[in-house]
């Protein structure tokens, strides 16, 4: 055995004795806070559902050799795959030389963004850029397409009419012709870098009569409509795409682009392509739709049952619906709902009426729960009170909250890490050591094309990462690097970067529509 094998070890168990010790603490505190009963009940819940939601080393393992073997059947054969694997027939990735005044739409979530940005090639890079954000009423997400871009089509024309003069005067064409580039974060079969089918919605959309369209075509339709000054949709992209391009635009070594936020979702630099996504430079963007990913090693508990059951997609991207900053808060509020009335875990008060509300625990609140490090998790008490209504709560229960905060945290996490994996075992072959039993790195066969790349076999692999679920929750990142470390051998570990892209997706997109203008210099 190696010493880095017997530290592992070592750690795990000392884990386990921590866990242990744990337990008895929270029990001993449970005996002066709760009812006997109440306490059993309560543990109880807990520790099934902790259970239930673990993601022990080989579990992980496991999820991440299923996400390689899906994306190669996605890829190879349509329709083989819970991995959609669309190409996206973006080929020229951005070296820096680009320049002009470009915009973008980031149509993703509940909110879009309107920005405009301009180059100045390699010197100048970003020379100045802004965005306004606008939040989508709840009654157009679920209405009809065309009144859906008509809004967005409005307050684009109303951002582009506010447009400085010191953007103007250093490029006197985009006065003419304003070239945007679409970042839109739902399922698409493109047909070509500036076209694509909506294949379904996701994050809360419901839109019939979208479904089966153009995006494209909707989009410019409406634009056209407005009657306002001209403009053109140069490329439509994912917002994984935008963000891969975003942080490619600064460092060569980005190979994945990803997003982690409301929904999530994943692309990576594909070489060894199939026929049906010729590429004239030998690579081409893939995205992969990886909230659709399902495997039986997936660790889905009771809450995910529900939660996917009475969602407007059930049966559908049931790893988005784990892992997704939309989902998390609703999973936690589910459990204590059940803790509620199974344990009265908030004592005489019963069930809140407002802990029956779906949705009415949104993530961000959540994690500022798992953040509250006071003694007496005073902010889990603040929050259990503005958020449902409980005017006082016993320190145990609020321990429980905020140990099943931690727990679907931390699954989420360590999911998304095993995801990571499992595109570089894709990208990269054996040479990234998932084996956790030495540091060496594996022979490469030497039949494969991922031998020819140098990059892919010993350099090092840049995942740019967007989103305000990592950006924003530090405990979820430290999570999620932990599980990266453990998946892979320490010298693999090593060759990967998990790099914040913020607002990447954005940035990326009116790079790529400068990457392919129709109005050359």
């Amino acid at each position: 055995m190696s010493e880095r094998s017997m530290l592992m070890n070592l750690l795990m168990a000392g884990a386990a004795v921590a866990a242990v010790a744990t337990a008895l603490i929270m029990w001993q505190k449970m005996q002066k806070g709760l009812p006997v009963q109440t306490r059993n009940q309560a543990l109880g819940l807990l520790y099934e559902f902790q259970h239930a939601a673990a993601t022990p080393l080989h579990v992980l393992r496991q999820i991440a050799e299923h996400m390689t073997i899906e994306m190669t059947a996605g890829l190879m054969t349509e329709g083989k795959s819970n991995l959609l694997m669309l190409p996206t027939f973006v080929e020229n990735l951005p070296d820096g030389s680009e320049e002009g005044l470009f915009y973008a739409l980031d149509l993703g979530g509940t909110n879009f963004r309107v920005l405009r940005c301009l180059l100045g090639g390699l010197e100048g890079r970003v020379l100045k850029q802004e965005y306004e954000e606008v939040p989508i009423p709840k009654s157009l997400m679920l209405g009809t397409s065309e009144e859906l871009f008509d809004f967005i089509a409005k307050r684009l024309v109303d951002f582009v009419n506010r447009e400085g003069e010191e953007y103007r005067a250093k490029n006197r064409r985009q006065q003419t012709v304003r070239e945007i580039g679409l970042t839109f974060s739902f399922p698409v079969k493109q047909t070509s870098v500036k076209s694509g089918i909506l294949i379904q919605w996701s994050k809360g959309f419901k839109i019939a009569d979208g479904v089966g369209a153009d995006v494209v075509a909707l989009l410019q339709s409406a634009i056209n409509r407005q009657h306002g000054p001209k403009i053109e949709v140069a490329v439509l992209v994912n917002d994984t795409v935008g963000t891969l391009a975003g942080g490619r635009y600064w460092n060569d070594d980005v190979m994945v682009g990803m997003i982690l936020g409301t929904g999530t979702n994943a692309c990576y630099v594909e070489r060894d392509l199939p026929s049906h996504a010729p590429s004239r430079t030998g690579e081409m963007v893939i995205n992969m739709e990886w909230g659709g990913f399902w495997s039986s090693h997936l660790p889905r508990t009771y809450a995910d049952e529900q939660l996917d059951n009475e969602s407007v997609n059930p049966g559908q991207a049931g790893y988005e619906k784990m892992i997704g900053g939309m989902y998390l808060g609703e999973i936690v509020r589910r459990v204590l709902l059940r803790m509620a009335r199974e344990a009265a875990l908030f004592g005489d008060q019963g069930v809140p009426s407002k802990m029956t509300v779906p949705f009415s625990l949104v993530t961000p609140e959540m994690s500022k729960m798992h953040a509250d490090e006071s003694g007496d998790l005073r902010v889990v008490a603040k929050i259990l009170r503005d958020v449902f209504g409980i005017q006082k709560t016993e320190l145990p229960s609020r321990r429980i909250v905020h140990d099943v905060c931690d727990i679907v945290t931390m699954r989420s996490a360590r999911l998304a890490a095993a995801g990571i994996v499992g595109i570089l075992k894709k990208i990269g072959g054996d040479s990234w050591d998932t084996s956790g039993q030495s540091g060496q790195l594996k022979t490469i066969n030497r039949n494969s094309r991922v031998a020819t790349s140098t990059k892919l076999a010993t350099g090092r692999i840049v995942v740019a990462m967007d989103g305000g679920l990592y950006e924003h929750y530090t405990q979820y990142r430290i999570y999620m690097q932990a599980a990266v470390n453990e998946l892979l051998s320490e010298a693999t570990a090593k060759r990967l970067v998990i790099q914040l892209s913020k607002d990447g997706s954005g940035i990326g997109a009116t790079i790529l529509a400068a990457c392919h203008s129709n109005y050359r210099y």
